[in-house]
């Protein structure tokens, strides 16, 4: 094993997967994606988000996977789960009860022989309002902006820029203080995978065998965020209402792979 991993190729501390362990990642980021598509589906009002936090659990380790965040720096369960102005890191809660009109954010990853795949989804509780819709399809809207601009040569300022543009657009703002990431042997792995225009993170240029988390988080109001006294939970600073989705993707030869499509689950 330390033999091996002496011979892993990095380009600026970025590890290139090869094909077997790219294999693997794929079906690591199917486990999430397969979770996240099974709890999009069984959401209703009434619900708590501990009960979803139970369900993935059950789920991710059916598929012979252990979930990638319970305990990862100290984090309680196996989901992150927001509700409407809150942004990222929520701990699912007994008495966080979902109801209709709720924008729920369930972020959630599988490790996997070796290596960990990531994803999140913002649901649709119910009928939610026009407000909370469009918010909702900036944020996927932005996500896919990325992805679009994944391929060898390209850097993270061409992704960053492509995402920034699309938010701004629809008039919100991106979440600065969390960012994306590459994702593989660890949860969280260099690059920082930036959603904004920024001289001050390492620009790298991507090459095939990269594999990213790509994350915007996007805010109906300011991009300010602050953390809850629980010190995971992060809210909008204005309560204003806050989306976000993220699949892990490959680089490859000609473009990208989406590792966390749930069309394909």
């Amino acid at each position: 094993m330390g033999e091996r991993r002496q011979r892993q190729r990095r380009v600026r501390g970025v590890e290139i997967k090869g094909a077997a362990e790219i294999e693997i990642m794929r079906q690591a980021a199917r486990i999430v994606a397969t979770v996240l598509k099974e709890i999009g589906e069984r959401v209703e009002p009434g619900m708590t988000t501990a009960d979803l936090d139970a369900y993935a659990e059950e789920r991710i380790r059916a598929m012979g996977a252990t979930p990638s965040f319970k305990g990862y720096h100290g984090f309680p369960a196996s989901i992150c789960a927001c509700l409407n102005h809150e942004v990222v890191h929520g701990i699912p809660r007994r008495r966080q009860v979902v109801r209709a009109g709720d924008l729920l954010k369930v972020d959630t990853g599988a490790y996997y022989q070796g290596f960990h795949g990531d994803s999140c989804i913002t649901i649709a509780v119910g009928a939610i309002s026009p407000a909370a819709q469009r918010l909702m399809a900036a944020a996927e809207a932005a996500l896919y902006a990325g992805i679009a601009q994944v391929k060898p040569g390209n850097t993270l300022l061409d992704l960053a820029g492509a995402i920034e543009d699309c938010v701004q657009g629809y008039g919100y703002s991106i979440v600065e203080d969390y960012t994306g990431h590459g994702v593989g042997r660890n949860l969280h792995e260099p690059p920082s995978v930036f959603n904004f225009r920024t001289r001050q993170l390492p620009n790298v240029t991507l090459q095939a065998g990269m594999t990213l988390a790509i994350e915007p988080i996007v805010n109906a109001g300011s991009k300010h965020t602050r953390t809850l006294k629980d010190r995971w939970t992060v809210v909008t600073v204005d309560k204003a209402l806050s989306a976000q989705f993220e699949h892990t993707v490959l680089v490859t030869e000609s473009g990208h792979e989406i590792l966390s499509d749930r069309t394909l689950v």
